[in-house]
């Protein structure tokens, strides 16, 4: 059985969420959990203490957002909570944020891409023109201009996962993008197919389609 720890080694101990999404637990049942972990976080969060950051007039925020202290927000841009977004973060033009997503610090949410039910943990770096739907990126992952995570099989059916006996794993989620390990890194233009994952380190080349588990 796959474990998240496998992929991620360098959650901080600040992390909010660490004690809901445990690295004992299959990766992909961090997506399953996402939402009950923002709705507990919200929770207990006063609403007059979400905002920590400077927004700019134009940039469009509706429901539950946290943002960390000095993120840089940009002018034009939307947020649609439950979101959740770290300290020192950079947010580019046109950056579209919806629903169920955790973001760690020092990340980079480039002009002009899309997250979705994800979560990235810290240093994450999505700079150019991305989709990031039903994913989780570990520390330091970053992916090439022109990247896509796809997350629905062209069946619609359940996304299934090899194991480490060559045998098939049920997900139970017919959404699914890619789990990247910590440091992974995706070059231009690559698609990787949904239920895609990354181990530590892992480099997938720019135009490439990858798919299953790479070591």
């Amino acid at each position: 059985m796959m474990q998240a720890k496998q992929f991620f080694s360098s959650i901080t101990d600040t992390w909010p969420f660490k004690n809901m999404l445990l690295l004992g637990m299959e990766p992909w049942m961090w997506l399953k959990y996402l939402p009950e972990a923002l709705a507990k976080f919200f929770m207990h969060c006063p609403i007059d203490n979400r905002i920590r950051s400077m927004v700019p007039p134009n940039l469009y925020i509706c429901g539950d957002v946290f943002i960390g202290e000095n993120v840089a927000l940009p002018p034009l841009g939307s947020i649609q909570g439950p979101a959740y977004i770290g300290d020192h973060c950079i947010l580019r033009p046109s950056v579209y944020i919806r629903e169920n997503v955790i973001v760690g610090q020092h990340c980079v949410l480039g002009n002009s891409c899309e997250f979705k039910h994800s979560i990235l943990l810290d240093h994450v770096q999505v700079p150019h023109f991305n989709y990031v739907g039903d994913s989780i990126l570990g520390t330091h992952a970053h992916l090439g201009a022109g990247a896509i995570l796809s997350n629905v099989r062209f069946d619609k059916k359940e996304i299934l996962i090899k194991d480490g006996n060559n045998g098939l794993c049920a997900t139970g989620l017919k959404k699914l993008g890619a789990i990247m390990g910590d440091y992974t890194e995706v070059g231009c233009n690559a698609v990787l197919q949904p239920g895609t994952c990354l181990f530590p380190h892992c480099k997938v080349y720019p135009l490439s389609s990858a798919k299953g588990v790479i070591t």
